[in-house]
């Protein structure tokens, strides 16, 4: 059956989630017809702004040096709770939000591999986001170690069978990311984190493009580590602070970056370094309370929403994503890269064609916002928290009028 725009208005009549659209700021370009970019850096929360305004004014206008004592050192804690809560399925105590993604990866997967001495293999994939593949690349060449590549399918990711076969007894860390950034797809969590635990290994989950998009259960799956970052679903803002979450039983080890903020008793100034207690020890330097402000808002707004329907919202903005493509862009050679069964699709779906670097160009000028992956990759992210069905579907007639 073809899909109608009078389709897409009676998908966002149904929406549970339609009114929270208005809780964001409105694009100032009378030329946009569709931002489909989301999952890269998603829309600004009116609060955001708000909340921004009143803490220049107020808490730093009027409270200057003291607000550090007033509750501005605990906010990476509070917050990392507040995503582990809402987000991560993590108790409290074990997530901490501070540095970027690459920081965090290399703090969480060099101490990852401080746990398994005398192991000498990282496992991961050659699809892999770069940051993560270059993060283990560099931790392998200061360490000595090998890295295992895990070829995988360019329109899929890793699966348990394929990480099955290269993790033994010389494994000391896996790797992987759970939402694929090329097509969406969403890696078995569960099984891979038991075989890497059944081969003695530890595990490290990049969760860039899961938060705030997909229910995630560290804790349930007994997960070691994690990463994410907090400008896609989380909207919380351009460069915006990542996350880690160090499972309880972890937060002895030590990270590598051992700054002022990460020791015990930071304001005794005292020498030599003893890591805090719990989580805190993974951090490094000051926190970037203005950025953070815009994580917490992203955070409640998720909270507000419920990540169940935050899901099932992501689930059928793809499929009718799908629809459209398989009826509309399929005959104009703009084929399907990621999966079709809606449980292996994150918040992304990918079209191929050889000319979309091009094709992409044509788009922007058209006022779609769409995102250009290499090597013919053109990524249309449905954030669902500010996407409309019907924003969709006036994406794809200009796709269509653009690529014929």
């Amino acid at each position: 059956m073809t899909p109608t725009l009078d389709d897409a208005r009676d998908l966002d009549a149904r929406d549970r989630l339609a009114s929270l659209r208005t809780r964001f700021l409105p694009a100032h370009d009378d030329g946009l017809v569709a931002y489909l970019d989301g999952n890269s850096l998603g829309r600004p929360p009116r609060a955001t702004a708000d909340r921004l305004a009143d803490f220049v004014d107020q808490q730093w206008g009027t409270r200057l040096i003291r607000g550090w004592n007033e509750g501005w050192l605990e906010l990476p804690e509070r917050i990392g709770d507040r995503i582990g809560e809402v987000c991560l399925g993590a108790a409290p105590g074990q997530v901490a939000v501070g540095d970027s993604t690459t920081v965090c990866l290399y703090k969480v997967i060099r101490a990852a591999v401080s746990a398994r001495p005398g192991r000498r293999e990282i496992v991961t994939d050659r699809d892999n986001f770069p940051t993560d593949r270059y993060v283990v690349e560099g931790i392998a060449g200061e360490l000595g170690l090998t890295v295992r590549w895990i070829d995988v399918d360019p329109d899929r990711g890793a699966t348990p069978e394929q990480v099955s076969t290269v993790v033994g007894e010389d494994t000391a860390v896996v790797t992987l990311s759970h939402v694929a950034y090329r097509t969406g797809f969403v890696a078995d969590m569960a099984a891979i984190t038991r075989i890497a635990h059944e081969a003695g290994a530890l595990v490290v989950w990049d969760l860039c493009h899961s938060v705030g998009c997909l229910p995630v259960e560290l804790d349930g799956l007994d997960v070691d580590f994690a990463v994410g970052c907090t400008y896609k679903y989380l909207n919380a803002g351009p460069g915006a602070p990542a996350f880690l979450y160090v499972r309880r039983e972890h937060q002895d080890l030590r990270q590598p970056l051992q700054g002022w903020l990460g020791r015990l008793d930071a304001f005794d100034m005292a020498q030599g370094y003893e890591p805090a207690n719990g989580v805190r020890s993974f951090l490094s330097g000051t926190p970037p309370v203005l950025a953070m402000l815009g994580v917490a808002e992203g955070v409640e707004l998720v909270a507000e929403a419920g990540i169940g329907r935050i899901r099932e919202k992501a689930a059928a903005l793809t499929a009718f994503a799908v629809a459209l493509a398989d009826d509309r862009l399929a005959p104009l050679g703009l084929g399907l890269a990621s999966p079709r069964d809606p449980a292996e699709r994150g918040g992304h779906v990918t079209l191929r064609r050889d000319d979309a670097v091009e094709l992409t160009a044509k788009l922007t000028e058209a006022g779609v916002l769409v995102d250009y992956r290499a090597p013919d990759g053109i990524r249309l992210g449905l954030s669902p928290l500010t996407t409309s069905f019907e924003e969709l579907w006036n994406a794809v007639d200009v796709i269509h009028a653009t690529a014929s």
